[in-house]
């Protein structure tokens, strides 16, 4: 059975029409259902996912080998800033910096000593007088050339004199300042077998025990910061494009309870916007707030518990 030329034609033109009003309905579809992940201009933005977080949660370790000989540290325990939380055995340092201390005083007293310089001086003032007389004296043939030349150069040698005993004292204030250095030095080695706490917190957890050998790099124990928060969740950056930016007003509400409908409400301001979108088209965000207390005196909001970030 054949086709005619003429019915040929026709089923071409059939398919083509067929194929361009699928072509057009799939855009019509493409275009409503892009228009739909924009958000209505006056939904209010909620962040998904939130939850609280430390801000600070930090190993603090020992930074020398030794001998722990103190351990200031219970779990629990609020510390401030600079507070020692253990000590590393720093009979060695100690002794050291005695040692570069009295070094550091002796080249003090070098340095500050002008005995050679003055004597140098004084030495010229005679050596001048003498070659001038003995010039006097040669002039009127009192004594021979050699001797009044003999002075002569004896007076130069006084003035040499002089320079030397100037830069003695400028080696003797270089040896003073590396002396110094040196003192500073074995202060710092002292300093590093005393653990500090770098801000104020609580500890966590201790993880090292008194008489204990720990090695630089060992924890001693986990302080966190508890009296500020992070709150962290993510946004739809598709759906609130443009309306999602570092310093917005937001209300933090954090469920601190299993009652949701009694959360602690934080007004706050937002922190952090990321620059990257997940696979689901979404942003970080984070907020920092201050923490609270209950009437015991314990915080309210730990790390770990859902909350929620609206903004304003």
């Amino acid at each position: 059975m054949q086709f005619h030329p003429h019915h040929r034609r026709n089923a071409s033109l059939v398919l083509v029409a067929f194929f361009a009003v699928l072509s057009l309905a799939s855009a019509r579809c493409e275009a409503q259902s892009s228009s739909q992940l924009l958000a209505a201009p006056g939904q209010q933005v909620v962040a998904d996912n939130c939850s609280v977080k430390y801000i600070r949660n930090v190993n603090i370790p020992a930074e020398v080998e030794g001998k722990l000989v103190e351990l200031n540290v219970e779990e629990g325990m609020r510390i401030v800033k600079g507070d020692v939380l253990a000590v590393v055995d720093d009979t060695a340092a100690t002794l050291a910096l005695e040692l570069k201390r009295a070094e550091e005083t002796e080249a003090m007293l070098n340095a500050d000593n002008d005995v050679n310089l003055k004597d140098a001086r004084n030495s010229r003032e005679l050596a001048d007088a003498e070659a001038e007389s003995h010039k006097k004296l040669y002039q009127e043939q009192a004594i021979p050339f050699w001797e009044m030349k003999k002075k002569e150069l004896e007076a130069v040698r006084a003035a040499l004199r002089i320079d030397l005993a100037e830069m003695q004292k400028k080696i003797a204030l270089a040896q003073y300042v590396a002396k110094r250095n040196e003192r500073e030095i074995a202060e710092y080695e002292k300093e590093r077998r005393q653990i500090v706490a770098p801000f104020d917190g609580y500890v966590e957890t201790r993880v090292a025990q008194s008489g204990e050998w720990v090695q630089p790099g060992s924890p001693i124990a986990t302080i966190v910061q508890l009296d500020r928060v992070r709150v962290e969740g993510v946004v739809d950056a598709i759906a609130f494009s443009g309306r999602v930016r570092a310093g917005l007003p937001v209300t933090v509400r954090v469920f601190s309870s299993s009652d949701r409908d009694r959360p602690v409400v934080v007004q706050s301001k937002l922190g952090f916007v990321s620059s990257e979108l997940n696979l689901r088209r979404q942003v970080r965000i984070w907020v920092d707030i201050d923490n609270v207390k209950d009437q015991n005196g314990a915080w309210i909001v730990k790390p770990g518990m859902q909350a929620e970030i609206l903004f304003d």
